[in-house]
């Protein structure tokens, strides 16, 4: 058993899991898992299982933050930064037919690859990639749902909300996947939300109710830092011994 003091954290059983593959990820030992799931057939996991995953904690109270978490959390709170504002800046040109949307369009996808490659010294460049086809899908439909709405095709904008949450969930298996400190309710929930805020930052520009919509954005921002910083913070305590 390990004498590490230890976090019960939820986790929901992902294809291709087993006990061994688990205990391997999470850097813990086989009986702390069967201690916190009595009467598990390790030889039985079933897809959507909820077993509880005992995590190893340290105390970071006293713990100075490094000069490479303060890069990363600056970096990955730009990123997001990015990708609100030149996702409001799409809305406005698609929204008033501004000669600019072509370019910035490509600007807001270039955010994806961004995303992505900031991931890459943590999980590799596979990984990295297939962060950044997924946002990639996300911002490309957000685009797609605004077109449809400002041709008041409901058929297409329904469409493209579905394909548009289906993608969040896509992003929060992924990120739940790679990293034991997010969960995918969790990140699910965060996603959610920020798709509800963006939709109805769109829907508020499309009626040309300024204020409401500029109200909106400060909580998109607001709700943006935080999904950023839960990543981040994610990042460090998976990695603990490369922020020392």
């Amino acid at each position: 058993m390990t004498n590490h003091p230890l976090s019960i954290h939820p986790y929901s059983v992902q294809p291709g899991d087993s006990v061994w593959q688990l205990a391997q990820r999470f850097g813990i030992s086989l009986h702390d898992i069967f201690a916190l799931n009595p009467g598990m057939d390790p030889n039985c996991l079933y897809v959507g299982q909820r077993i509880a995953i005992p995590l190893k904690t340290e105390a970071r109270s006293t713990k100075c933050i490094t000069s490479q978490e303060v890069e990363l959390k600056s970096d990955m709170r730009g990123l997001w930064e990015q990708h609100i504002a030149w996702t409001r800046m799409t809305i406005i040109s698609l929204t008033f037919k501004l000669p600019d949307v072509d370019p910035v369009v490509t600007r807001l996808l270039q955010n994806a690859t961004d995303m992505g490659d900031v991931l890459k010294p943590w999980y590799g460049n596979e990984l990295g990639d297939m962060y950044a086809s997924l946002i990639r899908e996300h911002l490309t439909l957000a685009a797609e749902l605004v077109k449809a709405a400002l041709a008041g095709n409901q058929q297409a904008a329904a469409e493209a909300e579905r394909k548009w949450y289906a993608n969040a969930d896509k992003i929060s298996v992924f990120l739940g996947k790679i990293n034991p400190f997010l969960t995918v309710e969790e990140v699910r929930k965060m996603f959610y939300k920020h798709l509800d805020l963006t939709k109805t930052e769109a829907v508020l520009m499309i009626n040309m109710d300024y204020q409401k919509d500029i109200q909106v954005y400060d909580e998109i921002q607001k709700q943006a830092i935080g999904m950023s910083d839960a990543i981040t913070d994610a990042i460090v305590k998976q990695f603990q011994t490369k922020f020392r």
